[in-house]
């Protein structure tokens, strides 16, 4: 009698916590999350960020490392240079984007030509930064490159086709392939709101193998940035710190506390772009449109538990302002122009400085970043492309929603290690998914 009435009451208890354990595991990870305790509090514990379980990571989608490419027609459109403006990184990203719209367009990709701003201090080409012959064997296949025109067109300037400026549903086989058809050689300004989930696969697959396989520095700037990984203390954390004046006249936000040289240079660079004031400056910072300070940097590192004792490679920029507030924390941080001081660094400017930092970046140990700028998605990209994973964005938005809240000290601390540690094990940000598909682990 006894026996058959605890079989009954073993067997409800079993089968209620095996519906407790589904109800877990498949919930949404934000509940799993509530209900771990391992990673809930640890703002000044041991355990770095890099310790938090993974729940999500982005790798190369296999369509385009193992696909059958689409054989190349056997004739070209015509023939399209690709004007890239800016800075490094973003003229990395427009001839990646020009490279599929030539193999969307089935048109001849002539090597691109790098416009530089003044405010960049660069004249430094396409040859100059990246490999040439090694580009164009590796875009075999995925679109015919050439180093050189044909003479009946090389004497003639491209017809231009600006599409930077152009917004929403932009097509580029309706507006850019009557002028390849018409003038056979033309010159094109990707537009960055462009629709690349409407490209065919082979367009995709062209645009990811020229920007995660293809683009290689060349021998002599590989061999200084190699020189320049040797030389920082092992193991490190990459920093890409953006706060430059014209950083933060572009962003048109304030700061209080600045240094009077800081607040000199911001004004200096400002122009017309005049600082948020009252509720609208309240509302520009929440939406996380503020560049973070070195200090408040400093604080947010050391609430995801970065020990201050800590190996930094700064990657950054001159110009950068109140470094006192990290390095004042952070110790032990070094710059490219502390580690190399040779004549020929001394000589280099914008593109080639910020190709050190992009080597240095993507062969660190970790990676963070206080902006989502064109050079951290392609660090991000490239680092997912090689299975190094420890890379983390710090949120802007999340440290103002929680200082206005009024949170400081401590409490201030366990909140941005909650946001930061839900981004990191959701993989927030490690790629962009053009080229990268999810999985789940």
């Amino acid at each position: 009698m006894i026996l058959f009435s605890v079989k009954p009451v073993f067997i409800a208890i079993v089968f209620s916590l095996s519906l407790f354990l589904a109800v877990v595991l498949l919930s949404p990870y934000t509940d799993f999350l509530s209900l771990s305790s391992s990673f809930s509090v640890s703002p000044t514990g041991e355990s770095e960020i890099w310790s938090v379980r993974r729940m999500v990571e982005w790798r190369p989608c296999k369509w385009w490392l193992q696909g059958h490419l689409t054989p190349l027609p056997a004739k070209s459109n015509g023939y399209i240079r690709v004007d890239c403006y800016g800075g490094l990184n973003q003229m990395r990203r427009d001839l990646c984007d020009g490279v599929g719209i030539a193999r969307l367009l089935n048109a001849t990709l002539v090597l691109p030509k790098f416009e530089v701003a003044a405010y960049w201090n660069e004249s430094s080409g396409f040859a100059d930064v990246f490999d040439v012959d090694y580009f164009i064997q590796q875009m075999d296949g995925f679109v015919k490159v050439v180093k050189e025109l044909p003479l009946e067109i090389s004497s003639k300037e491209p017809f231009h086709v600006d599409c930077s400026k152009r917004k929403g549903q932009f097509d580029y086989v309706q507006s850019v392939l009557p002028s390849l058809l018409e003038h056979h050689y033309i010159s094109l300004t990707p537009a960055m709101s462009q629709r690349r989930d409407r490209y065919p696969q082979y367009a995709k697959a062209a645009l990811c193998q020229a920007c995660y396989n293809a683009l290689r520095l060349t021998k002599s700037l590989e061999t200084k940035a190699s020189e320049l990984l040797e030389a920082i203390p092992k193991p490190f954390l990459s920093l890409h710190l953006r706060f430059e004046p014209d950083m933060v006249a572009y962003s048109q936000c304030e700061y209080e506390g600045l240094s009077p040289s800081s607040m000199q240079a911001i004004e200096a660079a400002r122009g017309d772009r005049k600082p948020w004031t009252g509720e609208l400056a309240r509302i520009w910072r929440k939406r996380g449109k503020c560049p973070l300070t070195p200090n408040e940097t400093a604080l947010i590192l050391q609430a995801l538990s970065i020990p201050t004792n800590t190996n930094i490679y700064l990657a950054a920029g001159d110009g950068l302002m109140e470094i006192e507030g990290l390095t004042s924390v952070y110790t032990n941080v070094v710059t490219k122009s502390a580690l190399l001081t040779g004549e020929d660094f001394t000589s280099m400017h914008g593109n080639t400085k910020a190709a050190l930092d992009y080597y240095v970046s993507i062969n660190s140990d970790s990676y963070m970043a206080t902006y989502f700028g064109n050079m951290d998605k392609m660090v991000a990209a490239m680092r997912a492309f090689r299975g190094l994973y420890k890379t983390l964005f710090l949120s802007r938005k999340a440290f103002a929603e929680l200082t206005y809240q009024g949170l400081d000290g401590k409490e201030l601390m366990q909140e941005l290690w909650k946001v930061h540690r839900d981004d990191f094990a959701m993989g927030r940000g490690s790629a962009l998914p053009d080229c990268f598909c999810e999985f789940k682990l």
